[in-house]
């Protein structure tokens, strides 16, 4: 069908990549449902980051290596309007430019993608040869993944990071390599946002369903491995005199995004941008927490960055009680229900995916049962809680494809499950691993899949915990069944504190009305309190 003659015809500049192209339509798409009688015209553009594939842009001289050809092209009316990742972007731009729409953001966070015989190297005790050329990766992968991946006869897995250019279709080709080749890799570390947008793409979504057969992830949490500043982010220019074409734009606007992307890029201004950066900046915005910075890496002065900014509660001193210092000291395994739940994930079908609550509910102390566990979860695709419940897991030799960042279950869930490239198959087909008081508060989500794999003993109780307990002014509660053990021996008068989600949602039910954190960590700093 041909467009109407009385059509208005955008020009819009692009990169040529597949993944530009991918993003760039979807823009085209939005702009066009938007607004009735406009259409728009790809014009691709070849750029300078876009030939050096040779050597890392970070010991290459300049600047704008994905940006100034297509700036050329709007300041000289060859085309209306750019599309940019904004984390390509320098702080400083062209007057003559203006800001005309940042689209909603897609999944900020990084992935790694593994190849075929990634647990085979690491039984072997072979270093993975891991595929990045970022300065932050480089910074913040390495301890991560060492605590992450499963452990094999005690020994954490080998790394061995190699440099790496290319499109996102150019680097997972290289998983496909022989291992003898000179070009293979083991894995891969890009951008979510990257794949999940060439998978609405129908030839991005063609390429990768055939790079992406037989190979892990590992979806790596903000907390741990913040992204790039801007990350998942798109920027929209056009000339600051068009406002016909301002007009347009705005009508995609996504107001929130454009304040995360702007705090993060806020650090990029006080420490220093460029592709040279050793540090990640990554906002989240937490319904009940507010917005969470997380930054993680290295200062331009060498020094080591870890922190989170956001607005705390502030909270008056006096004794406090820190009840993840006494998470475990009530708990058991329960013989019968790990035999039936092992049992039920057993006959699971492959690559169904698990939910695990807690640690605890595979990995006790002298457990009969963890290696049948490990045997069971190995064709498996395993989510847990937590990074504490990751590591956890993975010294015992579990595969661990991500978790829910202490932020609540269920607003993980949703997440995961509308990152397409994820490939997560629907609610109904996950199982649930809690513990037995736990189990009704799955119902509406694994419906008949939750699963019991340890218990809690009410009656258990650390002397030290009840005496320290009596005479605190603020409390925090790790879990809502440590409340359901100690909560009677708080003092009336006491302040209580814990995580968002079900956590909360329990002390909620019980008349309370707690102050929420990120974790124990926060809530003691709000108290001046040393971490």
């Amino acid at each position: 069908m041909n467009p109407s003659s009385d059509s208005k015809i955008l020009r819009m500049g692009t990169r040529r990549s597949l993944l530009a192209l991918a993003q760039s339509g979807w823009v085209a798409r939005e702009i066009e449902r938007s607004n009735p009688g406009v259409r728009v015209e790809v014009v691709g553009i070849d750029t300078r980051g876009d030939k050096i594939l040779d050597v890392p842009l970070t010991s290459v001289q300049g600047k704008e290596f994905f940006v100034a050809e297509l700036d050329d092209a709007l300041k000289s009316g060859r085309v209306d309007f750019t599309v940019h990742s904004m984390k390509d972007l320098s702080l400083d731009r062209p007057q003559e430019f203006v800001l005309g729409a940042v689209p909603t953001r897609e999944n900020q966070r990084d992935i790694i993608i593994f190849g075929a015989h990634t647990l085979a190297k690491i039984a072997r005790g072979e270093p993975l040869l891991i595929g990045t050329s970022s300065p932050r990766r480089l910074e913040n992968l390495p301890g991560f993944l060492r605590q992450a991946l499963p452990w094999r006869d005690g020994r954490e897995a080998q790394l061995k990071f190699v440099e790496i250019r290319g499109n996102v279709n150019t680097r997972l080709s290289r998983l496909r390599e022989e291992p003898s080749s000179d070009r293979h890799l083991d894995a891969v570390v890009l951008a979510l946002a990257g794949l999940n947008r060439l998978m609405v793409d129908e030839n991005g979504a063609r390429e990768l369903g055939q790079l992406l057969v037989s190979t892990r992830l590992m979806l790596l949490p903000v907390t741990e491995n913040p992204a790039a500043a801007a990350q998942g982010a798109l920027a929209v220019e056009c000339r600051k005199e068009d406002s016909f074409v301002q007009g347009c734009l705005e009508k995609i606007h996504h107001e929130p995004t454009r304040v995360q992307a702007a705090l993060e890029r806020a650090v990029l201004q006080e420490w220093g941008g460029g592709c040279h950066q050793r540090f990640g900046a990554s906002a989240i915005d937490h319904p009940e927490l507010g917005t969470l910075l997380y930054i993680k890496g290295k200062r331009p002065t060498g020094e080591d960055a870890n922190e989170l900014r956001w607005q705390a509660p502030v909270l008056t001193g006096g004794p406090s009680w820190d009840g993840s210092r006494y998470r475990a000291s009530a708990s058991s395994q329960n013989e019968q229900e790990q035999k039936e739940s092992l049992q039920r994930i057993s006959e699971a079908s492959p690559f169904s995916p698990v939910f695990i609550a807690h640690h605890r509910a595979v990995v006790s102390e002298a457990s009969p049962f963890l290696k049948d566990w490990v045997d069971a979860l190995s064709d498996k695709r395993v989510w847990v809680s937590g990074t504490a419940s990751w590591f956890q897991l993975a010294r015992h030799g579990i595969w661990v494809e991500g978790c829910a960042e202490g932020f609540g279950a269920e607003r993980a869930l949703q997440e995961w499950l509308s990152a397409r490239a994820l490939h997560l198959p629907v609610l109904s087909s996950w199982w649930v691993l809690t513990h037995t008081g736990a189990d009704a508060t799955w119902k509406a989500i694994a419906a008949d899949r939750r699963l019991t794999a340890y218990s809690l003993n009410l009656e258990k109780k650390s002397p030290q915990a009840v005496e320290e307990l009596k005479s605190a002014r603020h409390v925090f509660w790790a879990s809502g069944s440590q409340w359901e053990i100690y909560g009677r021996e708080a003092r009336l008068d006491a302040t209580h504190a814990c995580g968002p989600g079900k956590t909360a949602e329990l002390l909620r039910k019980k008349g309370l009305k707690p102050y929420l954190f990120p974790n124990s960590e926060e809530w003691r700093k709000s108290l001046g309190a040393k971490s």
